[in-house]
């Protein structure tokens, strides 16, 4: 079994095709049983941290109103985080009423602090923590590329909510991994993702931590339906290396707990019995 805990569609704004259909595709060519997506329509800032134009944004609540309807499609296949807006919306009662009416679909709140510039721990994020908090829900966020995003300000997140699974998607990314990585034993409820991460990286983790601190995510299908396999020059996606490498390395144990088992337990998947697992 192979669950991707991160995963999109939407993204056009920024210059990113990511569709329904190309995840499901994505995901029966490549046996993925089940990923969580989230909606890159709801994104705030350009990649040079600008403001979208105004006619360009959409709400974290339509966004999300088109994740649920993805998911109620696909609710063996598709689970849902919801995209915030911190810098130009907030919490708001609708988004809370979305969450709290379709709890059986999502499964996370997704920080993008380098897409809204705001750190974790910034006053206007603070609500979505308390929200997951509220609803049993993990945060999962962005790390890398400005400050804002930087792997320490969600340890430090982490910290002021304990009750809370947060998971580092990146561990740091264009880094070395090495602060993301030092990070993920001063926090039992911090967590790393594969996403964009090198195997060395995830071996490390493991070797350190054990085999409960590391979730297997991809970003799929930012590089189109065969991200698993390569970007669109042909070059070798890291993700093979996954599929195809790191059990030899890493033992059956570690290798389970990393495709599929650790992300059961941090985002309270039950949909599995146990004969699918």
């Amino acid at each position: 079994m192979i669950i991707d805990s991160h995963v999109h569609i939407g993204g056009e704004a920024v210059g990113f095709h990511m569709t329904e259909d190309m995840v499901i595709e994505s995901m029966e060519k490549y046996h993925i049983d089940f990923s969580i997506v989230s909606n890159a329509d709801a994104g705030e800032m350009t990649h040079k941290q600008e403001l979208l134009p105004k006619e360009l944004q959409m709400t974290q609540e339509d966004a999300l109103k088109k994740m649920i309807a993805f998911a109620r499609k696909y609710p063996d296949k598709i689970g849902v985080a919801v995209w915030t807006k911190p810098y130009l919306q907030g919490v708001t009662k609708e988004l809370e009423e979305l969450i709290k009416n379709n709890l059986d679909l999502i499964y996370a709140i997704k920080l993008h602090p380098f897409h809204s510039n705001t750190a974790p721990t910034d006053e206007k994020v603070l609500p979505y923590l308390e929200l997951a908090e509220k609803y049993n829900l993990a945060v999962v966020s962005h790390t890398g590329g400005c400050t804002a995003a930087s792997p320490t300000n969600l340890y430090e997140a982490a910290k002021l909510f304990p009750k809370v699974s947060f998971v580092m998607v990146h561990m740091g990314l264009g880094s070395d991994n090495k602060e993301a990585l030092d990070l993920l034993g001063k926090a039992d409820n911090l967590y790393g993702d594969t996403t964009w991460v090198p195997m060395a990286t995830t071996i490390e983790a493991i070797k350190r931590y054990g085999c409960k601190k590391m979730i297997f995510g991809s970003d799929a299908p930012i590089d189109g339906v065969d991200t698993y396999l390569c970007n669109p020059k042909g070059e070798r996606s890291v993700y093979q290396d996954y599929f195809h490498l790191i059990q030899d390395k890493i033992g059956k144990e570690a290798y389970e707990s990393l495709m599929y088992q650790n992300a059961i337990e941090v985002f309270h998947i039950n949909k599995f019995s146990r004969e699918q697992v």
